[in-house]
């Protein structure tokens, strides 16, 4: 059962092509600014038999392989070439969740959730592979800093106030994201936290310093999906670095050089905020609304200004038609590819499409220009 979607507020003024095709709606009260709709989705790839609920993405720009972790405990890292051919799959023994191709040094990094696995002895820890999914190692355990915030104020209309305390019992490192430095930045769901290693190719487990970036109260949440600080992005000029609360329904935006958390204007009501992937061409904040099954774009000024994608149903061979709780985007030439997560997360037997589901996908879609 999906969170309710308020309605878009004006009628669509005109259509480009066929009915499915992209249109454009005056969502701007008549000022003339239209938010561009197109929900036309292909498949780019199905997983394998048995291979469930991918969720992180990430690709290699030399060749346009797309990389794809799953959030299953065993988990699997299945490397596609540009086509959607299969190249190559490694097992992992917990779940995995977010993935960043190094360009610099050909490697893929890996959130691995040791923590929340139920597997003895297994530590949350970020990991690196080759880009042939070869010599796999360690690069860093992840820390326990606690909860942010211990009575983390949140203010009401009728000018009270409620004060949450955050649990801290595991470290969810989810999303990456690399500086031009080469320093790599983590978000951890339940801590509330981001974390930097620096110069992150040139250490490894025993010698890597995971440094607390940034943690506050709004990186966490009580919220659901029950995910505080989760997709990572910076801007083209790296003033900026983007967050989704996924719980929370919100983008928000650090100061790289202060660590100071901010709510990204406007962008407080997008369904299940998730993955996210900036668009330096178009300066668009791409987002995945994974409980709306789309991906909408932010503009500079956090306005939601196009929506791509979206769910149809599921097809004869229990493969989603369309967006199935869209969970990581990654831009490759002009187009966008998302994993369809499509996990049943709610336990209302029978209301969930996603309960359906047979056969797990990876979806594709045009950038609007």
């Amino acid at each position: 059962m999906k969170k309710n979607l308020a309605a878009l507020a004006a009628p669509l003024l005109f259509s480009i092509g066929m009915t499915a095709g992209p249109v454009l709606a005056d969502d701007d009260h008549g000022h003339g600014k239209g938010l561009f709709i197109d929900r036309d989705v292909d498949t780019f790839a199905v997983l394998p038999e048995g291979v469930t609920n991918p969720e992180g993405i990430t690709a290699n720009p030399a060749n346009g392989d797309i990389y794809v972790s799953t959030f299953t405990v065993p988990s699997k890292l299945l490397r596609y070439n540009r086509h959607g051919k299969l190249l190559a799959q490694r097992d992992f023994p917990v779940g995995l969740l977010g993935l960043e191709f190094d360009r610099a040094h050909s490697k893929v990094y890996i959130t691995s959730t040791g923590d929340i696995s139920g597997v003895a002895g297994a530590q949350s820890k970020i990991q690196r592979v080759a880009a042939d999914l070869s010599q796999l190692e360690d690069v860093a355990i992840m820390p326990h800093p606690g909860a942010p915030d211990p009575n983390f104020e949140v203010k009401n209309p009728d000018l009270s106030s409620d004060f949450i305390t955050f649990g801290d019992n595991a470290s969810v490192p989810n999303s990456l994201v690399f500086d031009s430095k080469g320093s790599l930045y983590i978000s951890d769901s339940f801590q509330g936290a981001i974390f930097k290693i620096a110069n992150v190719a040139g250490c490894n487990v025993t010698t890597c310093k995971v440094d607390k970036f940034a943690q506050d109260g709004l990186l966490a949440t009580v919220g659901f999906p029950p995910f505080g600080a989760n997709g990572l992005a910076f801007d083209a000029k790296e003033t900026v670095l983007y967050v989704a609360n996924t719980g929370d329904d919100r983008v928000l935006s650090v100061d790289p050089k202060t660590g100071a958390v901010n709510v990204v204007a406007l962008a407080e009501s997008i369904n299940g905020a998730d993955g996210l992937v900036f668009d330096v061409r178009s300066g668009l904040l791409w987002v995945c609304a994974n409980q709306a099954d789309e991906v909408v774009a932010l503009n500079a000024n956090g306005k939601i200004v196009a929506k791509l994608g979206e769910f149809r149903g599921i097809n004869r061979d229990g493969t989603p038609d369309g967006l199935l709780f869209p969970a990581s985007p990654v831009i490759v030439g002009d187009e966008i590819f998302v994993t369809n997560l499509a996990i049943a997360l709610r336990g209302l037997k029978g209301n969930e499409p996603e309960e359906d589901v047979k056969l797990w996908t990876i979806s594709k879609m045009r950038l609007p220009h």
